[in-house]
C-alpha cells in the first residue's frame, strides 16, 4: 500500500520526508525515460544542503527576470522542534528566538516610549490625517539603520494637507523600504486616491466602529494592496498604527504571500508552503513563545535577512529579556 507524507506525496518521492525518515528517494522519471535534473540533484546532494541548477547565480537575472538567491543555513546539529519543524540547527533556532525577542521589545517601545518620528505619530494632540500620513511615509521609506534612522524621512516628508508628495529623488531608504525608483511616485498617488475614495485616511483605515481590532486590521490590510505597496510595508504600517494607539488595530494573521521575505522565512522555519498552515503554525509558535503575533513579522524578517534591521529603534535597544527566555524555553534551547 503506497504511503503518503504530510506534503501529499509518496514518501519515497518527497525530498523533505525522505531525508527526515532516512528513506532512499525514488528517481523521478521524465517521459523520455531519463531521470529529471531535480531528481539527480536530490540523490547526490548532502543531507541539509540546497541544490542549484544551471540557472543564473544569485543576484543575476535571466530572461524571465527571476532573481535566484542561495539561502545559507547553519550546519545541522540534530536540533528538532515541533514548533519550528523546518529548522535543523540549534544556532538557527537560537537566532530566531533572539530576533523575536527584539521585535517584542520594539513593539513594547512603540506603545510606551516611541522614538523619533514615531512619537509624532503617537501624539494625539496632532491632526489624525497628518499622523496617519506620516506613519505611511515611515513605513514606505523605512527608517535607516544607524544613529539617525529618521533623517532621510524627515527631509523627504510632506504634509497631508498640502497635497504634495514626498521628494523621492535621491532619497535614502531603509532596509525594509517599499520604494522602487523606477516606479516614481505612483504608489504614493495610489495611496492618496485610496484614502480619497473613502473620504479620508481615518475612514479608510478605521472602517466600522463595531469591527474588532483583528477585523479592522484584516480589512485595511486587504484594501491596502496597492501597486508597489508590498506585504512588508502594509503590515508594518498597520501594526505600527495599532501599537502607537492611533487606531484600534491588532493583527490576527501575518498575511503571508508571494516572495515576500517574511513569507520565505516562514516557509523555511515552519516547514510548510501552504498559506493556511503557515498562519496556523505561526500562531502556535507565537503563543508557545509568549510573544505577540506581530513580533513574528520583524522577527522572521531579521532572521531571514541575517542582519538586524533596527527599524527606528536605537543602537542600544536590546531584545526583551523575558520574551527571549520564554522563546528559548519553548524552543527547548535551555
Amino acid at each position: 500500500m503506497p504511503s503518503f507524507c504530510r506534503h501529499n506525496r509518496l514518501v519515497q518521492n518527497c525530498p523533505i520526508c525522505t531525508r527526515e525518515q532516512d528513506v532512499e528517494m525514488r528517481p523521478v522519471v521524465s517521459p523520455g525515460g531519463q531521470s529529471t535534473p531535480a531528481a539527480r540533484s536530490a540523490r547526490v546532494a548532502a543531507p541539509g544542503s540546497r541544490t542549484t541548477s544551471s540557472r543564473p547565480r544569485s543576484g543575476s537575472r535571466g530572461s524571465s527576470g527571476l532573481t535566484v538567491r542561495r539561502l545559507a543555513r547553519e550546519t545541522e546539529d540534530g536540533y528538532r522542534s515541533g514548533l519550528v519543524p523546518g529548522l535543523r540547527s540549534g544556532s538557527d533556532a537560537d537566532r530566531l528566538a533572539t530576533e523575536m525577542a527584539f521585535a517584542t521589545a520594539r513593539l513594547a517601545r512603540l506603545a510606551t516610549d516611541p522614538p523619533g518620528l514615531y512619537a509624532e505619530v503617537a501624539d494625539s494632540a496632532r491632526d489624525l490625517e497628518e499622523r496617519t500620513w506620516l506613519a505611511f511615509e515611515i513605513a514606505y521609506l523605512s527608517p535607516l539603520d544607524g544613529d539617525a534612522p529618521f533623517e532621510a524621512i524627515e527631509q523627504a516628508r510632506t504634509s497631508w494637507a498640502s497635497g504634495e508628495l514626498p521628494v523621492l529623488e535621491d532619497v535614502e531608504t531603509g532596509p525594509r523600504t517599499a520604494y522602487e525608483p523606477g516606479r516614481g511616485t505612483r504608489t504614493l498617488e495610489a495611496y492618496r486616491a485610496w484614502a480619497q475614495r473613502s473620504g479620508s485616511q481615518a475612514a479608510a483605515v478605521g472602517g466600522e466602529a463595531a469591527w474588532t481590532p483583528e477585523r479592522r486590521f484584516a480589512r485595511a490590510y486587504e484594501r491596502l494592496a496597492l501597486p508597489g505597496l508590498g506585504r512588508g510595508a502594509r503590515f508594518d504600517l498597520l501594526a505600527t498604527l495599532g501599537r502607537l494607539g492611533v487606531y484600534d488595530l491588532r493583527a490576527g494573521a501575518l498575511g503571508f504571500s508571494g516572495t515576500d521575505i517574511v513569507t520565505l522565512a516562514a516557509k523555511r522555519i515552519l516547514g510548510i508552503g501552504d498559506s493556511l498552515l503557515l498562519e496556523r503554525r505561526a500562531s502556535d509558535l507565537a503563543e508557545a513563545c509568549g510573544v505577540p503575533l506581530e513580533a513574528l513579522d520583524v522577527g522572521f524578517y531579521n532572521w531571514e535577512r541575517g542582519a538586524r534591521a533596527s527599524l527606528g529603534m536605537g543602537l542600544d535597544d536590546e531584545p526583551d529579556p523575558a520574551a527571549l527566555e520564554s522563546a528559548r524555553a519553548a524552543l527547548e534551547l535551555d
